[in-house]
């Protein structure tokens, strides 16, 4: 029977123990290539800090091996560094560095610069969102005042409306029709499902005139475009009036940076 377990623990002390020969392996390799090389300034002896750098054992003085002491080998020019690879300075022609043992070096200029750029598009793109929905969005609504004379019928519509009512209507004069508190309440809690009128708890005391300016309060909102009434029966029934859930569409997506879509172009910042 196979112990998988020991296959397991088998298998990480082999990644491991590759691991740490590949470190030795990387060690040896900088020493040997590194050893006929000194420091530009001081002549001192250099040690390889990773891909691309090495430093100074005396002045310190970290500079890119490839750069320093290495050459194109079709014209002898020095070589530049042009985002993950080396080029001649004169030519043009690609230089295989002879200072990397198994990774990439990069262009830190260059990229510090992309993603400058990249964040930069990022907030013109954010401010152009914000421009477009500025301009879209409507102006305050300032419902008319309440008028039951414009709407031929509406008084005969809310006798028969509230006429099951056993409690009496009674007349208060310190506690007016508030259109503004009414239409604040009903929009709180009316859903972009349908629902029905008497589904919307009561805001006043008297239970018949708190379902009249209820009913009021609806016809405004549906003339205003707030929300839909309908009739179902006996039954009114109203919800949020759709609006287009795809909002604006707003042209120019945010570019990937030139060259280094795997590595950057993908950064959140």
């Amino acid at each position: 029977m196979i112990n998988r377990k020991r296959i397991v623990e088998s298998s990480f002390a082999l990644v491991a123990a590759v691991s740490r020969f590949a470190a030795r392996a990387r060690t040896f390799y900088y020493d040997v290539v590194l050893s006929d090389h000194v420091c530009p300034t001081c002549d001192s002896p250099v040690t390889m800090l990773g891909e691309g750098r090495c430093r100074c054992r005396s002045c310190s003085r970290i500079v890119d091996p490839t750069l320093a002491f290495q050459a194109c080998p079709r014209c002898g020019a020095k070589p530049r560094l042009r985002i993950r690879r080396y080029e001649c300075s004169a030519c043009g022609a690609e230089i295989t560095s002879r200072f990397l043992f198994d990774g990439l070096v990069f262009d830190a200029d260059y990229f510090r610069r992309k993603m400058g750029e990249h964040r930069q598009r990022r907030a013109e793109q954010r401010e152009r969102i914000r421009q477009v929905l500025a301009e879209g969005r409507s102006g305050v609504l300032t419902p008319p005042p309440a008028d039951l004379s414009t709407v031929p019928g509406l008084a005969d519509a809310l006798n028969s409306l509230t006429g099951g009512m056993q409690l009496p209507l009674t007349y208060q004069p310190r506690e007016g029709f508030d259109l503004k508190r009414y239409q604040a309440h009903l929009q709180a809690h009316i859903q972009p499902f349908a629902m029905s009128l008497d589904e919307i708890p009561p805001l006043g005391e008297d239970a018949r005139i708190d379902r009249v300016w209820r009913f009021i309060t609806i016809i405004f909102l549906a003339h205003a475009g707030i929300i839909e009434v309908w009739q179902d029966g006996q039954t009114v029934m109203l919800k949020q009036y759709e609006t287009n859930p795809e909002g604006p569409h707003v042209p120019g997506d945010v570019e990937e940076i030139d060259g280094v879509e795997g590595l950057v172009g993908r950064v959140e910042t």
